[in-house]
């Protein structure tokens, strides 16, 4: 956020305005259940934005105006769901009045009887997209009487907090892949910066047969440090258990890559079959009915060689270890569901998830997987794949 160069603006002072607003917010302190909101600025959807309660899309509408793209009842868990867009665009000067009228409608009839049925896809489930939104417009129409929304002089005093760091001009946007290494890495890890002569870098946490996510302390400081050095001084954690640094100058990229890969941290294999989402699993959490980790190290090892992730092109792979879903099991391209059969941990397996703008639901195939059978029953998918996919056609697609 705020460096790619596919957005249309910075979405984090409206991240910043949302939080402002809710923190604290009296009529919000005792809502039926816990509350997310995800706010994008792209067509790329990098926060997962139809899979939480509230989702905000930046767009602009025919007049060029900045607005909100409202979705509401997304949620993974025991329930997943996709939300509906209910506005497709609500002016910039009624963001917060918006949100509260969503939140209202919420507050004031979701289920308190069960937590299981207490979260607001299932009210907006239960009303339907049209009635919920009937109410959420009619709320909203009695808000603006009031006058709750925050001056737009807010934020403004918002944004300077969010400015872009002192990027150098005149830089050359040319870069030397002459090291085959190095240039799979920039072609898998990097992304657009919307500054010319910089660069979106990704370190990836999945090594071949390592834990999810997982670095050393040592490993830790040396991001540390690549970032105050050459990253001016930020980096952020994704939700996919990476870390980026998003302001790299292209001229520094390689020396970069180099200092990661010498520490184990050279990885190219971002939104590839290696490039894992899986929870703590049984190993460490009391509410998971199987491991997760052990299976991601397996699979992570069956498909580790760069030609294999190559050949099997973009596939996103999570694992959770209970139907809770922390490792987002349902929006992988593959997912693995961990169950507990007879006190024998089990997997199903789950195809055809996403969480992208293209956001699907990955369905059951059938009976569950003991842990070396899960294994090859992801192995069976990605030949089936290769057999009968067209063209370039994702797995995803196929």
């Amino acid at each position: 956020a705020g460096a790619a160069a596919d957005e249309i603006v910075d979405p984090r002072p409206y991240a910043e305005l949302l939080r402002q607003w809710s923190s604290f917010h009296p009529e919000f302190l005792t809502l039926p259940r816990k509350f997310k909101i995800a706010v994008i600025a792209s067509e790329t959807d990098r926060a997962a934005m139809k899979l939480h309660d509230i989702g905000i899309k930046m767009v602009r509408n025919a007049a060029g105006e900045i607005g909100a793209q409202f979705y509401v009842g997304g949620g993974m868990g025991r329930t997943p769901m996709i939300a509906p867009m209910i506005r497709e665009f609500v002016p910039l000067d009624q963001l917060i009045t918006y949100s509260e009228a969503c939140l209202r409608v919420y507050n004031r009839y979701g289920r308190r009887d069960n937590k299981y049925k207490a979260r607001i896809k299932i009210l907006v489930h239960e009303l339907g997209k049209d009635e919920y939104t009937r109410q959420v417009e009619e709320e909203f129409a009695h808000l603006l009487s009031l006058g709750i929304e925050p001056p737009i002089a807010e934020l403004e005093r918002i944004i300077p907090y969010f400015a872009d760091p002192a990027f150098e001009t005149g830089l050359s946007d040319d870069l030397d892949l002459s090291d085959p290494d190095f240039r799979l890495w920039v072609e898998r890890n990097c992304h657009a910066h919307k500054q010319t002569g910089y660069v979106i870098a990704t370190v990836s946490l999945k090594p071949v047969g390592g834990i999810p996510g997982d670095a050393s302390a040592d490993q830790i400081r040396l991001m540390a440090q690549l970032a105050k050095d050459y990253s001016f001084d930020e980096l952020r954690v994704t939700h996919a258990q990476n870390i980026v640094f998003p302001h790299v100058k292209k001229a520094d990229l390689y020396t970069v890559w180099q200092q990661l890969d010498e520490a184990e941290l050279g990885t190219a294999n971002l939104d590839t079959v290696g490039d894992i989402i899986a929870c703590p699993g049984l190993d460490y959490c009391s509410l998971a009915n199987a491991r997760s980790i052990p299976v991601a190290q397996k699979i992570s090892q069956r498909f580790g060689t760069a030609e294999r992730q190559a050949e099997l092109g973009e596939l996103k792979l999570k694992i959770s270890g209970c139907i809770n879903a922390c490792g987002h099991h349902h929006a992988g391209h593959i997912g693995i569901l961990g169950v507990d059969r007879k006190g024998i941990e089990n997997y199903q397996l789950l195809l055809g998830g996403s969480e992208g703008a293209d956001t699907s639901l990955g369905q059951i195939t059938g009976p569950g997987f003991s842990e070396d059978g899960i294994v090859d029953a992801v192995e069976k998918a990605t030949q089936v794949y290769l057999s009968n996919r067209e063209g370039d056609e994702r797995f995803l697609d196929t």
